[in-house]
């Protein structure tokens, strides 16, 4: 559906349908001031994410003792990287009028063994995000170098690659 009305009366006919059928808790309303606010209750993983306007859900596979409701944090950190590098090369190729007409992002994240730990007896390791891109469009070899080298001038790409830091406080 390509009408934010229509869809929005579908979404809400359909969960009127399915209530019937569901046992569907009540769940707690989360507000906040702050760009993001995650709440996970006392059993599972399963953890409501308002970001927003927006209502996430991310969870842990069910082999980690998860209900696979939605991504792992570490996807979500994935999808992070593929979203910025797939819009950051939109804005580019558009900046440049560039006959760019798809960009598909492929992003796996895993650990891998720091090089320097080799050889001594603490292994440490180091998180990795793959990333293969597949353009499409009229491009010439150029502008698809050029693209893999916009890339990795992402926002997020770049915050992956800078030290963060982290401040927590209990409220």
């Amino acid at each position: 559906m390509t009408n934010n009305e229509d869809s929005t009366y579908l979404d809400n006919v359909i969960a009127g349908w399915a209530s019937r059928y569901l046992d569907i808790p009540k769940r707690q309303e989360l507000k906040t001031a702050h760009q993001v606010a995650v709440i996970i209750g006392n059993e599972g993983f399963t953890s409501e994410i308002v970001s927003g306007n927006h209502l996430l859900i991310a969870d842990e596979p069910i082999d980690f003792g998860g209900n696979d409701f939605g991504p792992s944090p570490y996807d979500y950190l994935a999808s992070g990287l593929g979203a910025c590098t797939a819009m950051t090369l939109r804005m580019y190729a558009t900046r440049k009028k560039w006959d760019l007409q798809k960009v598909i992002v492929h992003v796996d994240h895993g650990k891998e063994h720091a090089p320097d730990s080799e050889n001594t007896s603490v292994v440490k390791k180091i998180d990795t995000f793959k990333r293969k891109i597949e353009l499409f469009g009229n491009l010439d070899d150029t502008q698809r170098k050029r693209l893999l080298e916009i890339a990795d001038k992402c926002p997020v790409h770049k915050t992956f690659e800078s030290e963060a830091v982290i401040k927590t406080e209990l409220v």
